[in-house]
């Protein structure tokens, strides 16, 4: 009876071997959908209950969705991972988180609105670190850092499966520090410097000279 039961074994597993697929990476961990934001400024307590939270409740319920896990940062990074069931079809879901996400965006604090919700259908969890280095100094970590937003990042992110590429040490960016005693001394609020600082940053376009409906001998 064993002998039998071990052919019979054999004879089922060759020919429903024949019938398997076979594939080299096979899709088993569950899809997912990252929604992340930010909120310039605020503590990781603000983010929660103004950012987080509200996306949340509208992303909660979307069909075929398995869970939701959520982090809320103290540099003002919300991130959202929506879990789905496996078969799920990503583009579907990442559409149907999107369309949520659309109708949180109303309750989200003004900055964050400017700034956009992103959804992307990509695991949270990296899959590589690269560096970038000059081994004779001769580059500093500005030119490294811009010729991997400009080179680098791009041609990575046309890798198949590829869902997003994160580049670290970001060279173009100001932070201002604010003296509290000569702010209080002069009546100034932190909500005036940033209008101020944002009043500076507006880029005006400058138009043309003696283009229509100036006259036609107009020479510049």
């Amino acid at each position: 009876m064993a002998i039998v039961i071990s052919i019979l074994i054999v004879l089922v597993g060759t020919i429903v071997l024949t019938g398997l697929p076979v594939s080299q990476y096979p899709n088993i961990a569950p899809p997912t959908v990252t929604v992340t934001a930010n909120y310039t400024g605020a503590d990781a307590e603000t983010v929660e209950q103004t950012v987080t939270t509200p996306i949340e409740s509208q992303i909660n319920g979307t069909p075929g969705m398995k869970y939701i896990t959520s982090s809320s940062t103290s540099d003002g990074r919300s991130t959202i991972t929506v879990t789905f069931e496996v078969g799920t079809d990503i583009d579907v879901a990442a559409l149907d988180v999107q369309n949520r996400v659309g109708i949180a965006e109303p309750s989200l604090p003004e900055p964050v609105r400017r700034l956009g919700v992103t959804t992307k259908k990509a695991n949270s969890n990296m899959l590589m670190v690269l560096g970038l280095i000059s081994p004779n100094g001769t580059y500093d970590e500005e030119f490294l850092s811009n010729y991997s937003n400009i080179y680098v990042r791009d041609a990575m992110l046309r890798v198949p499966v590829v869902g997003d590429v994160m580049a670290f040490g970001q060279p173009f960016s100001m932070r201002i520090w604010m003296d509290a005693s000569k702010m209080s001394g002069l009546g100034v609020s932190p909500a005036q410097i940033t209008a101020a600082v944002q009043e500076q940053n507006n880029r005006i376009p400058g138009g043309s000279v003696g283009g229509p409906p100036q006259e036609v001998n107009q020479t510049f």
